[in-house]
């Protein structure tokens, strides 16, 4: 039985999170083995050297936080014997009973964004994750198999909304012309849709689908207001930049207003560059941390 199962009916990804809040807090540890971090971390740059750096992240995240977020580029690089190193990191992680979410970036049409969702999101599956992060770029409703595929086993997604490279400014603060979300950013008609989509599939007081914004972000520029985030159904959030990027996490309530309580805290390179004797201890202190932030 996978932690996400219950006797019967799965237990709904925005169930498991929060329950994973109220355990350990927000903080979400990234599993990102870069070049340099496997040389800072004296290991090889190869798959060994990556499956080395996932496993000891997992046992130190292990009971101390409830969310891991592996970064499946720098594990894919390796070609297939990346991919064996990340099912065993992923397998470590769901026997410690951390919530994993699979930093993907996944986005397609019909079978193929079927095909991708069972991959990650099938329970048993070498890949199974608890949600993936997802490109809307075809419009929200091209994830709707992922969409189907995740709540039929309690998984969950994370839909692109508001991403902190400037990059990608032009095309998410630009205005959507005609339907029924006419004069909105993009951005806000993809967090507005994944909304009233939570709204219309949750009792829980989470939603199982997410969106990422980011931190380092003015969400206001993006025609985001979050002083006007639902009171019910409330839509979590996967927020990248705190830390190395320079986003405080004291601000989290400023930033992220009505929706500062649904936001998974992301860090990955101000932990990690603790190094593998030190990192659990780099945890516990941004744990805290985060903690005092939201009181």
């Amino acid at each position: 039985m996978t932690p996400g199962e219950a006797s019967g009916a799965p237990v709904p990804f925005g169930d498991r999170l929060g329950q994973a809040f109220a355990a350990h807090g927000q903080l979400c540890v990234g599993i990102d083995p870069h070049a340099w971090l496997l040389a800072d971390w004296d290991l090889p740059d190869s798959a060994a050297g990556a499956e080395a750096f996932g496993r000891t992240v997992v046992e130190a995240a292990a009971g101390r936080v409830g969310i891991v977020k592996p970064q499946i580029a720098f594990f894919e690089r390796f070609g297939s014997a990346g991919y064996a190193a990340l099912e065993r990191t992923l397998a470590d992680a769901r026997s410690a009973g951390l919530l994993v979410i699979g930093d993907v970036k996944r986005g397609d049409l019909g079978t193929s964004a079927e095909a991708y969702a069972q991959a990650w999101l099938t329970p048993g599956s070498p890949l199974e994750v608890d949600a993936i992060t997802v490109s809307a770029y075809m419009g929200v409703g091209s994830l709707d198999a992922a969409i189907e595929i995740a709540e039929a086993g309690g998984k969950g997604l994370f839909v692109l909304s508001a991403t902190s490279n400037p990059e990608a400014a032009v095309i998410q603060r630009a205005i959507v012309a005609d339907g029924a979300r006419a004069g909105r950013s993009v951005a806000r008609a993809i967090l507005d849709e994944v909304g009233e989509r939570n709204a219309a599939a949750t009792t829980g007081p989470l939603g199982s689908i997410g969106v990422v914004l980011g931190a380092t972000l003015d969400l206001a520029v993006f025609g985001i207001d979050v002083a006007a985030a639902p009171s019910a159904a409330l839509t979590p959030v996967l927020a990248p930049g705190f830390g190395h990027q320079g986003a405080d996490v004291t601000n989290i309530d400023l930033l992220y207003g009505g929706y500062a309580r649904s936001v998974i805290v992301s860090e990955s390179r101000s932990v990690l560059a603790a190094g593998p004797d030190r990192l659990a201890e780099a945890i516990v202190r941004r744990v805290a941390e985060t903690g005092a932030a939201r009181g």
